[in-house]
């Protein structure tokens, strides 16, 4: 039998890499979902998530940031606290950010171990093919998501933002996944590639394969939460999907709590204090 049962039944207090590994062997598809703060985390977490990543996509979408690479790991760790208190059932992980595992093995460790005491978070990931490093991060007792494909950190060297794993590069990007698997990586972000090459990685790996803009034969997908739900500007990614306009419902709030403070109609009567006299 299932451990999840029918998912109405019965479900895990908390979610760990067991749960994540034993939904892949079980054909069920795998949902992950940025966030940055308790508010939303809880929220996500109540709605049934599987995974919350505390990305360095904050850099984008919090700090108002042009890209990722100016993340700090003290910045990470108080993001990734506020979400791993505030969601106890998913599995948290949370991005190493640039800078904190290029120079060493020891650098990546020593981040990664200082990361996690500083948020409780459940793993963390990282970019690249970096088998050595994953593998010592492993051997630390650290779970260690790996992602590959299109790289943020890496957007200058790949000459920004291009799909990944086309032609002559397919085989190159299958045979990465093979070795972040062997070197330990409990789940890979498999981001902007060909969903045909994606799919063959998901079916050849034991572990679960996590696709943005990869198509849907991933085991599970994951998006930025404010792209998903409609609050962040401009316009978003082509393998975004709008599941809400959380934009235009705040702004539509604002613009009448603005209205009816100028008009004086807020706060009414109920929305306040009296100290009557005595008679």
């Amino acid at each position: 039998m299932s451990v999840y049962g029918n998912n109405q039944q019965f479900s895990p207090k908390r979610l760990r890499i067991r749960h994540i590994q034993a939904m892949k062997d079980e054909g069920r598809p795998i949902s992950a979902l940025t966030s940055y703060d308790a508010l939303s985390a809880s929220i996500f977490a109540q709605a049934g998530i599987d995974i919350l990543l505390v990305g360095d996509s904050a850099a984008n979408v919090v700090f108002g940031r042009p890209s990722t690479l100016s993340m700090s790991m003290n910045e990470m760790a108080m993001l990734g606290r506020a979400v791993a208190d505030a969601a106890p059932r998913p599995l948290v992980v949370v991005d190493l950010p640039f800078g904190s595992y290029e120079v060493s093995c020891q650098q990546g460790v020593q981040s990664a171990i200082e990361l996690m005491k500083a948020t409780g978070a459940d793993a963390i990931k990282l970019e690249g093919e970096r088998p050595e490093l994953i593998r010592a991060i492993v051997e630390a007792g650290i779970p260690v998501m790996a992602h590959l494909g299109f790289t943020p950190q890496s957007e200058h060297a790949l000459g920004g933002f291009v799909v990944q794993g086309k032609g002559e590069a397919r085989e190159t990007l299958f045979e990465a996944a093979r070795r972040v698997e062997e070197a330990g990586a409990f789940a890979v972000v498999l981001e902007m590639v060909p969903q045909e090459i994606a799919g063959e990685i998901s079916s050849a790996l034991r572990i679960p394969t996590i696709g943005i803009g990869a198509g849907n034969a991933t085991d599970g997908q994951i998006l930025v939460w404010t792209d998903a739900f409609g609050l962040g500007q401009g316009r978003a990614p082509r393998f975004v999907r709008r599941f809400a306009d959380v934009a235009s419902v705040l702004d539509q709030a604002a613009r009448e709590y603005i209205q009816e403070v100028h008009a004086r109609t807020f706060p009414a009567e109920a929305e306040s204090f009296s100290d009557p006299k005595e008679d």
